[in-house]
């Protein structure tokens, strides 16, 4: 007994000494795994860290300003100013017999498919040009040689959408007008349409081919009346009305065989929606009017005041919603697309 008793006690200590090792490794062993872990915290919190950057980083490009044209050719165009300064006002017009359609191209080199845009400025406003067309072939020329430098220089994107009326049938300049609107937005989501006679030629460049906040009217005089607006409320030869101001009238109505009514009948719808037509001053909205006869299959439309009389009843139902047509061709030629259309016949 008296020697178990110090054996004892140093077995007791050595467990003791044993278990405080074992403590101290597990411990050990903690502080280890807790660094690593707190090193993995680290890294992982570093990710969002780059992304932050990176969009520190997009942001400054998106806010880089551009260098001038003449060392990024990636800038992008100052919009064009309110007043072209190529305008020239008042031009002297010519109807030259011995002119002939590739002139008109040589001199509109930046004409494509009937298109155009500055090359050195945004335009301000997107404008469809369309033209009701029938055996017209001089007066187009004509119309064509002096309506694409006029709108060039009023620094407009444009195209020239010439729709010709295929058969016999009486002419019914309205659908026509109606098909062009239909047809040009396949291409391109206009802003505004400005509906073209082809035998009428602007003479001063200040009478913009631009839609205003109300449907326009650009024919204040021609030559073939002294250049005095027709009668009160004449609304038609050159008319302009953005895309949204067409659709909500309907259109023009598709029921008008033959010369006149459709203008009066566009003017009418006009004034149930609310709205007041605007014009330019007289001196400057003022045109030639090419001479012709009137064209066969193109006579007086005798219902044209019976029809007027039904406008107000008829007008939701009959235009833009009801335009029937087949599209035969289009080619899109240098100076103008050309849509060619079978419209059908008057109803009998």
């Amino acid at each position: 007994m008296g020697f178990c008793l110090p054996v004892c006690k140093i077995l007791r200590r050595g467990k003791y000494f044993v278990l405080i090792l074992l403590s101290l490794s597990v411990l050990a062993w903690i502080a280890t795994f807790s660094g690593e872990t707190v090193k993995s915290g680290q890294m992982s919190s570093a990710t969002p860290q780059t992304l932050v950057k990176g969009d520190s980083l997009r942001d400054k490009l998106n806010t880089w300003t551009p260098a001038p044209d003449h060392l990024n050719t990636l800038a992008p165009k100052v919009e064009c100013p309110e007043e072209s300064p190529l305008l020239q006002g008042a031009v002297k017009l010519s109807f030259e017999s011995t002119l002939k359609l590739k002139d008109v191209e040589s001199e509109n080199k930046g004409v494509a498919e009937g298109e155009y845009e500055p090359s050195d400025c945004a335009a301000r406003q997107s404008v469809a040009i369309l033209i009701p067309h029938r055996s017209r072939e001089r007066h187009l020329l004509y119309l064509l040689h002096h309506l694409h430098p006029f709108l060039q220089r009023q620094q407009l994107h444009y195209a020239i959408y010439v729709i010709q009326q295929a058969g016999d049938a009486t002419f019914n300049r309205a659908k026509l007008l109606n098909v062009g609107y239909l047809e040009a937005l396949k291409d391109y989501n206009w802003e505004c349409f400005i509906f073209h006679d082809v035998d009428l030629v602007p003479e001063n460049d200040h009478n913009l081919y631009i839609c205003d906040k109300q449907p326009k009217h650009l024919v204040v005089g021609r030559n073939a009346t002294g250049y005095k607006l027709r009668y009160k409320g004449y609304f038609g030869g050159v008319t302009a009305m953005t895309k949204d101001q067409f659709l909500q009238v309907n259109g023009f109505s598709n029921t008008y065989w033959g010369w006149g009514g459709e203008d009066d009948d566009l003017r009418i719808r006009v004034e149930l929606q609310k709205m007041k037509i605007v014009r330019p001053p007289a001196d400057v909205a003022r045109y030639t009017m090419v001479f012709h006869k009137r064209d066969s299959g193109n006579e007086i439309n005798k219902d044209r005041m019976k029809l007027l009389g039904r406008t107000p009843q008829v007008w939701r139902k009959d235009g833009l919603n009801s335009c029937l047509y087949k599209t035969l061709s289009v080619e899109r030629l240098p100076l103008y697309v050309n849509v060619t259309v079978d419209i059908g016949k008057p109803q009998s």
